[in-house]
């Protein structure tokens, strides 16, 4: 395997091209989490991975509670399978509180506060209530708890981690809070190695070739954790050496030299899950792509590299994709770009006019 080789087995893997996915839950299952403070853009990132799925689709996924939308990894918003919710959370979450105890103290969310504020969100829930965000804080205000310098955020994040609260069904085009154990069964928890390794594995069989700085990253594990994981993981994977760093893989049923052209949303898994992003995008571009505060922007990604951003403007109820490459256009280059705008808007169900 050669250093032009990742990108390419990358997108494979990710299931951006000869996708082996025709349920949005199993597509989630796999790639273990998407990342998702974009709501619609997770959507299209779901989209893009299934055959023929288009934003009705995955919607009636997260109505059904087929895959949840919280707060795991780093921590950030995710896309996890419901298969998968219970024994992520129990992992990740010790680590979660840990990043947040700075801030708690800032703000002084004690432990005496988050359980009210906890009994105050299970209160308004019980019994299937699915309630917006906007809903419960004005709940939380009306019971006297401050949300003021975003402190209701970590009220809903920490009845996330403690496994109280998950996303609910979209309501009048908003997102929704429910009671995780009204929403999915319980399933029997993985030890702590047993999830340790099945992390491990999802990761590096839907992202791979990555390194272990790379899950590391992602994962928000910490090192002596992301090497347990990787050892418990080490027969089932291949291992190549690339400018000294272990690539760690499993090879897809297809492999071709990918020579496509693809419509990436923003904070997109295929740039946004690895430490290392040197295999796929040149560092002239780097910030063009990665603003100073972290905002990953959406891509157009050409024989497995990033060539370009894109934005969508709705005006008038026009949808205008505005599409900004790198470098010089050709007429192939044109054409595929056309084609994967296409399906973007496929996936909207809307039209979308191209502006370049």
């Amino acid at each position: 395997m050669k250093l032009n080789d990742i990108s390419s087995l990358r997108i494979i893997n990710q299931q951006i091209d000869q996708s082996k996915f025709n349920s949005v839950k199993l597509l989630v299952g796999h790639m273990g989490a998407m990342q998702a403070q974009d709501f619609l853009m997770a959507k299209y990132a779901i989209g893009l991975r299934v055959n023929n799925a288009d934003d009705s689709i995955v919607s009636e996924a997260i109505n059904n509670g087929d895959i949840i939308r919280t707060h795991l990894l780093r921590p950030t918003w995710h896309f996890v399978s419901s298969d998968n919710i219970y024994w992520m959370l129990k992992l990740t979450a010790p680590r979660i509180k840990k990043i947040l105890n700075f801030r708690n103290k800032q703000l002084g969310l004690d432990t005496a506060l988050y359980k009210k504020s906890n009994k105050i969100i299970e209160k308004a829930l019980t019994g299937n209530n699915n309630l917006t965000r906007e809903e419960l804080i004005s709940i939380l205000k009306k019971n006297k708890i401050d949300v003021d310098e975003n402190r209701a955020s970590h009220y809903l994040m920490e009845a996330e981690i403690i496994e109280l609260v998950c996303s609910g069904t979209i309501k009048n085009g908003k997102q929704t809070y429910a009671l995780l154990d009204e929403r999915i069964t319980r399933k029997d928890n993985l030890s702590r190695e047993e999830a340790l390794a099945k992390l491990a594995e999802l990761y590096f069989t839907s992202h791979g070739p990555a390194t272990d700085k790379d899950f590391y990253w992602w994962s928000g594990l910490t090192i002596k954790e992301v090497r347990i994981a990787i050892e418990l993981i080490s027969k089932k994977f291949n291992v190549e050496k690339i400018n000294e760093e272990n690539y760690i893989f499993k090879n897809p049923s297809k492999f071709m030299k990918n020579s496509g052209v693809y419509l990436l949303p923003a904070y997109d898994e295929f740039v946004i899950s690895y430490k290392d992003r040197t295999a796929l995008l040149h560092p002239d571009n780097h910030e063009s792509v990665i603003s100073m505060n972290g905002i990953f922007k959406p891509t157009i990604l050409v024989n497995g590299k990033v060539a370009g951003i894109w934005k969508r403007v709705t005006k008038n109820n026009v949808i205008k994709v505005e599409i900004n490459l790198f470098g010089k256009v050709n007429s192939l280059n044109k054409n595929l770009i056309e084609k994967a705008v296409s399906k973007y808007s496929n996936f909207l169900g809307k039209e979308a006019n191209i502006v370049m």
